[in-house]
């Protein structure tokens, strides 16, 4: 009992070290990058009309066939290729979308950045309608995500960050400095820290050399 007694404590005092390192971490990133947007003009870029609340939800569902079809298109121009570009940039930055409550929490500290590569998204298949070969394709998107607008009653959410449009060369980098007080990405984090240190030292001990017993 004593022995499950230590190792309970000493599981705590890793995941609160795992917790705290994290935290620091996340503290040394917002002051190293200074803004959550990267330093630079969006004058040089390519502008990105904005993306409603309500429409980051839809257009999230068909990220993937947006982005398949248009890196499957031919005759694209490029403006075309620069905010697709853009967009498949900012879904790394946003951590591919995985953090719980990056599209429809507005207090997430991904919700501005994945506002960015839905709009570009957005962008990218309405550009795709104007496109002989892949019209059709985009069309069919489109009606997919204007029926489901309506079925899900979407259409009139917003957020603070629906009037706010984007521009190419302007990457939206999270919130890292609120990570701490969003309690899903923290833990999120956390626990993925807590995953690969496991994975970590169970291969050192893996492909650690075993002593060899003497004859």
């Amino acid at each position: 009992m004593r022995q499950a007694g230590g190792m309970a404590r000493d599981l705590y005092r890793w995941l609160a070290f795992l917790g705290l390192s994290a935290c620091l971490l996340l503290f040394i990133a917002e002051n190293t990058l200074a803004h959550s947007r990267s330093a630079g003009g969006g004058h040089a870029g390519l502008d990105i009309p904005k993306i409603s609340h309500g429409e980051m939800a839809v257009i999230s569902d068909y990220r993937s066939r947006i982005i398949d079809l248009a890196s499957r298109a031919v005759d694209t121009n490029e403006p075309f290729r620069r905010v697709l570009n853009y967009a498949e940039i900012q879904y790394s930055y946003c951590l591919w979308g995985r953090m719980p409550g990056s599209v429809t929490d507005e207090e997430s500290p991904f919700n501005e950045c994945a506002h960015a590569y839905l709009a570009a998204a957005k962008a990218v298949l309405l550009s795709m309608r104007e496109m002989p070969r892949e019209a059709a394709a985009a069309g069919e998107i489109v009606s997919a995500v204007d029926a489901d607008m309506v079925r899900r009653s979407l259409a009139l959410i917003t957020c603070r960050f629906s009037g706010e449009a984007f521009n190419t060369a302007d990457v939206v980098k999270p919130r890292w400095s609120k990570v701490p007080l969003h309690a899903a990405s923290m833990a999120s984090l956390t626990g993925f820290a807590a995953l690969f240190a496991f994975v970590v030292v169970a291969l050192g001990r893996f492909l650690r050399p075993k002593a060899q017993s003497s004859e």
